[in-house]
């Protein structure tokens, strides 16, 4: 099935020598560090000054009922218009619900959430079914019967989103229309059960993809102050992450998952299935879990290293760092799936006008070819890709290095750092490895 084949290019898409974008790459990083350590020695985000407040228009129509009526009735009938495709749709590649889980919301909503921020929330079908039951029910679709447990944080977010990775690239069967039915029906009955015991507080930390959305919308402009719409940089948007159980496990699931999905096209792990006596479905899926906890166990190694005598303390500094993750996720995004968006989000949208594969038209797009440009260019593809990898780690190092300088003794804020440097360089140098290598 060619949607499945993701675009991840390899090396015939990147017409630079590896070793030269390596090189560029690390040299980025420690030029960056060496800059940040002298100067930027005191905390730069969120300082206490006010953000730009944005167009007070804007916030008015933002805010607005018929407005947030509008996005969450277009929301929830695209979801009824896929729905229909998967309930009543053929079993064929050509069923728009799998562009549509595969391409348009697993890898559309970084680019929407960067642009628009929290993207999936205004348009969160689940919210919108929750909502109606509650307004059926009279109850406020805020509050639960029960409260949620702090504790859990991002926990179920991550259990959530390492389902989809497993479902995407370890379950054999994910081409077809019966599993892929039953894991979204999964999906919609529990976050039903979840908001009807703990409310909307339920989807801000145990939806995968609303939690996705989020926290990519972290690094977008807009933010919030006093209720009204302001302006703020990525960085200091990026700095207001909440500080929760799980932030790390999430970063760790996208990351992780990101590089073994790239890795597992390479020629050195396509051998090593073909000769191996094991199933290969648990061959992948020991992979997969391996590059998770790789990332995971790296970066909260690199954390702890900071000179903190404190115990409890030590222990509380991944979580206060894991939000420098999500720039380096956005730049695999952009590395592994710029060109896999692009063209198969092109086919996805053509295959919407026949959500039921009979030669229908109903969006008028059935007609349109897929424009190939970015495969056309591959030495623009190319910087892209690896001009994602780069900024994201920069974008990472300085994230870190602000929370640093506000965390950590005078003493220990820069030699603190260096564990952590170290374990950014392995990211860019094993993600761009694994880029060329694919």
């Amino acid at each position: 099935m060619d949607l499945f084949a993701h675009g991840v290019g390899g090396a015939k898409d990147l017409p630079i020598p590896a070793e030269y974008a390596i090189a560029g790459a690390c040299a980025a990083l420690a030029v960056s560090f060496t800059v940040l350590a002298l100067a930027w020695r005191t905390p730069r985000f969120n300082t206490g000054s006010p953000a730009r407040p944005a167009a007070p228009l804007l916030t008015e129509i933002v805010d607005s009922p018929w407005f947030r009526g509008l996005v969450r009735a277009w929301g929830f009938s695209f979801f009824l218009y896929v729905a229909a495709a998967g309930v009543f749709g053929k079993d064929l590649a050509i069923n728009p619900i799998f562009g549509v889980f595969f391409v348009l919301l697993w890898v559309g909503v970084v680019p929407m959430s960067l642009a628009f921020g929290p993207f999936y929330k205004a348009i969160s079908p689940v919210r919108t079914i929750n909502w109606a039951l509650a307004r059926l029910s009279g109850s406020d679709p805020d509050v639960g019967l029960r409260t949620y447990p702090e504790r859990l944080g991002y926990w179920p977010a991550a259990l959530g989103l390492f389902a989809f990775v497993w479902f995407e690239l370890v379950y054999p069967f994910n081409a077809e229309l019966g599993p892929l039915r039953l894991w979204c029906a999964i999906y919609v009955g529990v976050m039903l059960i979840g908001g009807a015991l703990f409310g909307n507080r339920f989807y801000e930390h145990a939806d995968p993809f609303e939690v996705l959305s989020t926290l990519v919308g972290h690094l977008s402009v807009w933010g919030r102050e006093q209720g009204r719409v302001v302006l703020r940089s990525p960085l200091a948007n990026l700095d207001l992450v909440p500080v929760r159980p799980g932030l790390l496990a999430v970063g760790s699931v996208l990351l992780g998952s990101t590089a073994f999905d790239s890795y597992k096209g390479s020629n050195h792990w396509t051998r090593f299935i073909q000769t191996t006596d094991m199933n290969p479905n648990w061959v992948n899926l020991a992979g997969l879990v391996l590059f998770v906890a790789a990332v995971g166990l790296l970066f909260a190694g690199a954390t702890m290293l900071t000179g903190i005598h404190d115990v409890m303390r030590r222990r509380e500094l991944p979580a206060e760092f894991a939000h420098s993750l999500i720039p380096i996720v956005v730049g695999y995004v952009v590395a592994h799936y710029l060109s896999y968006l692009v063209e198969y989000g092109q086919q996805t949208v053509i295959l919407l006008s026949d959500p039921l594969s009979n030669g229908s038209n109903l969006l008028g797009t059935g007609n349109r070819a897929i424009n190939y440009w970015l495969s056309y260019h591959p030495t623009f593809l190319a910087m892209t890709k690896v001009a994602g990898v780069i900024v994201g780690h920069v974008l990472a190092v300085v994230a870190a290095h602000d929370r640093a300088v506000r965390l950590l003794p005078k003493r220990h804020q820069l030699t603190g750092q260096l564990s952590l440097l170290v374990v950014m360089v392995g990211f860019t140098i094993g993600g761009l490895a694994l880029l060329f290598s694919s």
